[in-house]
């Protein structure tokens, strides 16, 4: 029996890159289908999805990361989806790298599939100042669950229907993907790493600048701090 896949693509003002990584989406084969989450973005993101013939959510307010990845969990949840994929639309994540992440889903019955940056078979460049906050969540996340995930920051990962429930009911809203492995640990779920290849954005730059990359980490180390106290 074939499984329906959600891959989940969280835009905002994604323009420029957003057709091609539906377009890639398609390339994979017909069990997979393109959702678009359009945080109200002011360009003609949402056009250039409905061009490539993605399914499109447009929200009516900018809900910020964790909301629109979210509202797809919960469409997906819905429609009845066995699998969703969380899928970055400015191109860094690239789609073709999707079968890496459904392989132990399948095969092992995982629960949770990250893809990680960092590996001996990966080069992906990274600031200075990002990869140290990437280490120190790691260390916290290895120190306070026993969890070992190297990349805890990444956005490319692979759920089954088990947590796509779980994350459509309770997920984090501020800092997602390091706060939900947090999650994850309390609700017994299984989480494995495996080595992909990522891209540098197809178009425009980052906003972390370094300051903000200190601040991020010490924001997302408090949330999850808290996290490990919290009751679902």
């Amino acid at each position: 029996m074939k499984k329906r896949i959600a891959v989940i693509i969280p835009a905002y003002n994604e323009e420029p890159s957003i057709g091609s990584v539906i377009k890639e989406v398609g390339e994979l084969g017909d069990d997979y289908d393109a959702i678009v989450i359009n945080d109200n973005s002011t360009d003609r993101t949402s056009e250039k999805a409905a061009m490539e013939g993605a399914i499109i959510i447009n929200l009516p307010y900018n809900l910020g990361i964790g909301g629109a990845v979210q509202t797809g969990f919960k469409y997906a949840f819905m429609k009845g989806y066995d699998i969703c994929v969380q899928v970055d639309g400015d191109g860094q994540h690239p789609p073709n790298e999707i079968p890496k992440l459904l392989a132990p889903l399948f095969e092992d019955g995982i629960d949770i599939i990250i893809g990680s940056r960092f590996s001996e078979t990966t080069k992906y460049s990274i600031t200075f100042m990002r990869g140290l906050g990437i280490k120190i969540l790691s260390l916290f996340l290895k120190l306070t669950t026993g969890l070992n995930i190297k990349d805890p920051t990444s956005g490319f990962r692979a759920i089954n229907r088990r947590v796509l429930e779980l994350f459509s009911k309770h997920y984090p809203q501020d800092y997602p993907e390091p706060e939900s492995l947090v999650f994850a640990y309390k609700q017994h779920l299984t989480i494995k790493e495996v080595p992909v290849n990522m891209s540098e954005r197809m178009y425009g730059e980052s906003s972390i600048t370094p300051v903000r990359a200190a601040y991020y980490m010490v924001k997302v180390l408090i949330a999850m701090f808290i996290d490990l106290f919290k009751k679902y």
